[in-house]
């Protein structure tokens, strides 16, 4: 407690030079995405998917076509983003629903001691040690707003004399699912299902109400571009869009895969960010508090461990890392799981090879996985989607993600690739040292049936 109070006096007499002009220093918007895929809208790619807001914001900012998260797990994500750490160097807040430890220091504390306004509207989690963070703290509105119905209350209401951070969280398109969430709900035609999942109509109608569920998100991230331009403050602030992890499906969310850990990452500022821009550069989440802080003129934490991507703003052609690292910790159930990934090729070591990939508790109560059960049971699912219930799994996996985007072609054994294997072994080996990671001695018990998804009785747990 002691160094982290040191750290915060240090930091807030060398924030901000003397002479800045406080009107100057940007507001600074992060909107987060519950459980959404980096490619499912259309500033992506997908023909189907209704997010013109989305697009609207990309058109006049910049689109990452390589971001990454830490990792594809709800509280484990939005850990690292906050303290701009690794999970598993987040003092215990690396496995989902662990709270964040007080004593670990978070860009937000940073601006809001450099004269900030901060607040946050919508999902919090974890809850108990992030909220005494923010100056403010917002609900999030009626149900039918998906968390998203104060995220223009906490625009409103930020004070005229001092720049604002806002952490706008929405709960879309996190399950469950209903009908009708919005005028022109989607339809099983509108589903474009991936190879590692059946192309069955329990799939697709499932698919169909989480597409629902990301246009109801879009139509908020519109109510938020447009209070900024009627107060006047479009023009000053940078809005960056992410996802905190993959879509809740098998083999998504929870994997360290790309359509685990792969997020949408979308940033406009004007007069820093030239208009519908592209960057194809490898960036992380755990870059965003080194970021944020550059945008603000705060001194960088030396506890941070990412890198500053606004090099990128201006020059997207110019690299600011080589590679991104990723985990995969207890969630639901245990598992542990690392990830180096470069441009080219994703490499993926996994300690607990004896359990299946298995996806969280509400995906395995979802009709997909529900239905890929059944379809098991009568040998009719084929080699990529019989994941979930195969084991042992492979101890190492490389995949060429150019010429094999859903990772289905495991090249760790081909003699062509031992190259990319070794190097992206050394690498990861490398990080595993410098960030003081370890393979825990003991497993942490599974709370959720792994058939069913309900709930285990704390005496049959694990």
């Amino acid at each position: 407690m002691l160094l982290r109070f040191l750290a915060l006096i240090v930091l807030a007499l060398f924030a901000i030079p003397a002479s800045a002009d406080e009107a100057q220093r940007p507001n600074i918007v992060l909107i987060i995405a519950d459980d959404m895929a980096w490619n499912d809208c259309s500033v992506y790619g997908h023909p189907n998917i209704k997010t013109p807001h989305l697009s609207l914001l990309a058109s006049q900012g910049m689109r990452f076509d390589n971001a990454y998260l830490t990792c594809s797990s709800c509280s484990p994500s939005r850990s690292s983003i906050i303290t701009g750490r690794y999970p598993h160097s987040t003092g215990g807040a690396h496995q989902l629903h662990n709270e964040l430890p007080a004593d670990q220091l978070t860009f937000v504390e940073l601006l809001r001691e450099s004269g900030y306004h901060t607040a946050l509207a919508g999902k919090l989690h974890p809850r108990k040690t992030t909220e005494t963070r923010f100056d403010l703290i917002y609900g999030t509105g009626p149900k039918e707003s998906g968390g998203a119905g104060e995220w223009v209350k906490a625009i409103e209401e930020a004070p005229k004399d001092k720049p604002f951070f806002l952490w706008l969280a929405s709960f879309d398109p996190h399950r469950g699912y209903q009908p009708n969430t919005i005028p022109e709900p989607h339809t099983s035609s509108d589903v474009i299902v991936p190879p590692y999942l059946p192309d069955v109509p329990e799939v697709r109608e499932d698919l169909a109400l989480y597409y629902d569920e990301i246009s109801r998100l879009d139509h908020y991230v519109g109510k938020v571009m447009t209070a900024l331009e009627k107060l006047k403050q479009a023009d000053n602030t940078l809005i960056i869009f992410i996802s905190d992890n993959g879509r809740p499906f098998p083999r998504c969310k929870t994997t360290i895969y790309n359509s685990g850990v792969k997020t949408p990452f979308i940033a406009r500022w004007p007069g820093q960010i030239k208009p519908g821009s592209t960057c194809e550069q490898l960036v992380s989440t755990v870059d965003l508090a080194p970021s944020f802080c550059k945008a603000a003129g705060v001194e960088v934490s030396e506890t941070f461990q990412g890198v500053s991507i606004l090099p990128l703003f201006k020059d997207p052609t110019v690299p600011v890392r080589e590679y991104i690292f990723a985990e995969h910790n207890w969630h639901d159930y245990d598992d542990h799981q690392r990830s180096c990934h470069s441009l080219y090729f994703n490499y993926i070591r996994t300690e607990y090879t004896d359990i299946p990939q298995m996806p969280p508790a509400d995906a395995v109560k979802s009709v997909t996985f529900q239905k890929m059960r059944e379809l098991h049971a009568k040998h009719e699912l084929n080699e990529h989607q019989d994941f979930a219930f195969e084991t042992p799994r492979p101890g190492e996996e490389l995949y060429d993600v150019l010429n094999d985007p859903h990772e289905l072609n495991n090249l760790a054994d081909d003699p062509k690739y031992q190259g990319q294997l070794e190097k992206h072994r050394e690498r990861l080996n490398q990080w595993v040292e410098e960030t003081a990671d370890e393979v825990p001695t003991e497993r942490r018990p599974d709370e959720f049936d792994r058939e069913t998804g309900d709930r285990l009785p704390r005496n049959k747990q694990g």
